[in-house]
């Protein structure tokens, strides 16, 4: 009798001691944009494909026109990478200026900003703001922010998550061969959605896939076949957003 009380014992603390650690990997970043009308809580889910990924939450009406950004991974947001560009394809082992248009390009496209390189992707002159920004995230992951937007109309809340290099059997290496932009992409971004109507105050709701960007983020195209990407559904395995 007392060696399988000491078995359940050790059972039980083992389970504490992972959920622990399973907790403890949840970051929580705040961001702050200048007005705050709507406060909002999104509580990202990694899945099996989570693997240091970019993304950007913004906010826009019901007819598709953009409103504000909430939050942008700071590298994308910067145009400033952990490791620069020296040459197309050649990086140096130092932060520095990176040009990658199809990591975001839905979402960079809404925002309307142009580089003064041409491009949308955001540059040195056009960053984020800090206060909108934060570092990818490493694994389970909660977002503190909130919007102009007023809860008494309806309006929606998009994501849109890259992961360079997730190539699958339908996006790959020599899919585009002569395309470099392509080449750090692979599969497209996919980008996220969920509309908020002003009796949802106080509940949790969850984004929706509703398409992919263009494949190396010549423009602002949402592309709503989603029947070639696979492993880029899994990067999160769960979205939500609590309304407050």
């Amino acid at each position: 009798m007392k060696t399988v009380i000491f078995i359940l014992l050790v059972v039980v603390l083992s389970a504490c001691s992972s959920q622990q650690k399973i907790e403890s990997t949840i970051e929580t970043v705040v961001t702050r944009p200048e007005q705050i009308s709507t406060q909002f809580e999104f509580i990202l889910t990694p899945g099996n494909y989570h693997n240091h990924p970019s993304f950007a939450v913004w906010v826009e009406n019901l007819e598709g026109n953009y409103i504000e950004t909430l939050y942008v991974t700071k590298y994308y947001a910067t145009g400033v990478f952990g490791h620069g560009e020296t040459e197309q394809g050649k990086w140096k082992n130092e932060p520095g200026n990176v040009r990658r248009r199809a990591t975001l390009p839905y979402w960079s496209h809404k925002r309307n900003i142009k580089a003064p390189d041409g491009l949308y992707a955001p540059s040195a002159e056009t960053a984020v703001p800090d206060a909108l920004t934060g570092a990818t995230p490493k694994a389970g992951f909660t977002l503190k922010t909130g919007s102009k937007v007023s809860g008494d109309k309806m309006f929606r809340v998009l994501l849109e998550v890259n992961q360079p290099w997730d190539s699958n059997e339908f996006w790959t290496n020599d899919k585009y061969p002569d395309n470099f932009d392509y080449k750090t992409s692979l599969q497209p971004a996919l980008v996220y959605a969920v509309t908020i109507s002003p009796d949802q105050t106080g509940k949790t709701l969850y984004l929706n896939p509703i398409g992919h960007s263009h494949p190396w983020g010549e423009n602002g195209e949402l592309i709503t076949d989603l029947t070639t990407i696979t492993t880029a559904r899994e990067i999160f395995s769960k979205i939500a957003v609590n309304i407050q």
